[in-house]
């Protein structure tokens, strides 16, 4: 369960709490290491930086928010989620328990193979709707998936350059030990807690493994020279919600950034769905590669990686099951024209009009969406002195009030776009092999010591919730 008690300061002499109430709270904790890794990724990606100040303009000049949490951040846009890629099984154990102590849990399971990448994924965030209001940032996470390696000699490789590398201090687990004994973390521990924590994603310009090494796991696939050949999980994106992601790409495109050609996502509507992205590209980075000259003499030289980058999302109403069904066949539609105008030479249609033309399908009418079972809503009683006994003829009365359910999680088709639009000639690349390929989500909860969390139950307990609330009011 998510705290929401005040921090306070009193400790034993031991440093251990005396009351639960001397511990600071999972939100808090969240939310200043959110702080402290917006201000670190600012400071090392300074694009970054200037992508941040230009989208606080563009929300700023916008009349209507999605949220409330946005609107009231206009002048300075506050970051929706992080992306980190892990590359062991146990890494992902630790990292599962580290998050546990901002409140933050596996929602999801994302097989991002489906787009030729060697990784599967989950999201941790708060699972309190409540809670997700105070402070809404998340934690988009991969794990390296080895069997895709073809080569036995470069898996294996891989396998021992992870395996000498140590992620997490023994500071940060003696923290992450004390809240799972404690209960929580006291003032001083909270702030060791997240000092460490925030290292664990820091950037280090030094790689691990000489440059010829490095190429060759590049050659293989980017994404795995990424995650073997450093001695950190440096995060490689943050993202800011916005008011209207197709004003910022613009005006981020116009203002001299190499943005993402197009938007991820469906077509922009009256009725937002699920999630829109786009994001700057990657960044040129200086790194230091060790190389070995005689027996004993070891130096550095210069090379180039890139993996850093910005991205800015909009989030519109979560859909039941029935809704995504309708969203992917639309979408995998729209790739297969767009696909079939390529290889045909018409240049008579674009790709963003060709989703829009297929989207078209889609109803963009709250009332619609709410019938055909399409979207997820929250229900409240216009007037609580009047109950209801029936949801539907409530809302027709206009007695109850439906309110989309904002969707809070990802999508595998846009996260693998957002990577993809980052890697070169990935279509090239020869030693990858998706033979293995396929969800493993058994394989993944393993490794992450728990299963993950059903984001349709999710949506719909939260549904069913308002609806009990309406129905049994008094």
């Amino acid at each position: 369960m998510e705290s929401n008690k005040l921090a306070m300061n009193s400790s034993g002499d031991n440093g251990a709490p005396d009351v639960a109430d001397s511990y600071v709270s999972v939100v808090e904790i969240r939310r200043r290491f959110a702080f402290a890794l917006s201000a670190m990724y600012r400071a090392e990606v300074p694009l970054y930086q200037q992508m941040v100040t230009a989208i606080a303009a563009e929300n700023g000049a916008v009349q209507d928010s999605i949220r409330q949490s946005v609107d009231a951040q206009k002048a300075e846009p506050i970051e929706m989620h992080g992306a980190i890629r892990l590359g062991l099984p146990s890494e992902l154990a630790v990292i599962r328990r580290l998050f546990t102590v901002m409140g933050m849990f596996p929602v999801g399971y994302y097989d991002l193979s489906v787009a030729d990448l060697p990784v599967h994924s989950t999201a941790f965030r708060p699972i309190s709707q409540a809670v997700l209001e105070q402070s809404p940032f998340r934690m988009f996470v991969s794990l390296l998936r080895l069997e895709l390696i073809e080569s036995v000699e470069h898996r294996k490789q891989a396998e021992e350059i992870l395996a000498r590398r140590e992620i997490f201090s023994e500071s940060l687990l003696t923290e992450i030990s004390n809240f799972e004994q404690q209960g929580g973390l006291t003032q001083a521990q909270a702030e060791v807690f997240i000092d460490e924590a925030l290292a664990v994603f820091r950037w280090h310009s030094e790689a691990t493994v000489s440059q010829s090494v490095y190429q060759q796991f590049k050659a293989i696939h980017p994404l795995i020279a990424d995650i073997v050949c450093f001695s950190r999980p440096h995060i490689n994106h943050l993202a800011p919600q916005v008011v209207d992601i197709d004003c910022c790409h613009r005006a981020l495109g116009d203002q001299g950034f190499v943005m993402k050609q197009s938007i991820e996502g469906s077509p922009k509507r009256k009725c937002s769905i699920l999630l829109r992205q786009t994001a700057f590209m990657a960044v040129n980075e200086s790194v230091l590669f060790p190389e070995v000259f005689g027996s004993d003499n070891t130096r550095a030289i210069s090379g180039q990686h890139m993996a850093r980058f910005g991205e800015i999302e909009q989030r519109g109403m979560a859909l039941t099951p029935k809704g995504r069904a309708l969203y992917d066949s639309l979408l995998n539609a729209a790739e297969r024209r767009v696909k079939s105008h390529s290889e045909s030479g018409d240049k008579t249609s674009d790709g963003s009009s060709i989703l829009a033309d297929v989207f078209s399908e889609f109803p963009d009418d709250l009332q619609q969406l709410r019938v055909l079972k399409l979207g997820y809503f929250r229900y409240s009683l216009k007037d609580q002195s009047k109950p209801v006994v029936d949801i539907d003829q409530g809302v027709a009365n206009r007695d109850v009030i439906a309110t989309p359910i904002l969707y809070e999680d990802f999508l595998p088709v846009s996260a693998a776009g957002i990577f993809r639009s980052n890697l070169k000639d990935i279509e090239e690349l020869p030693e990858l092999s998706m033979a293995a390929a396929g969800g493993s989500q058994s394989v993944f909860e393993q490794a992450l010591g728990r299963s993950v969390i059903d984001p349709f139950h999710w949506y719909d307990r939260q549904q069913q919730a308002s609806i009990a609330l309406c129905l049994s009011h008094d």
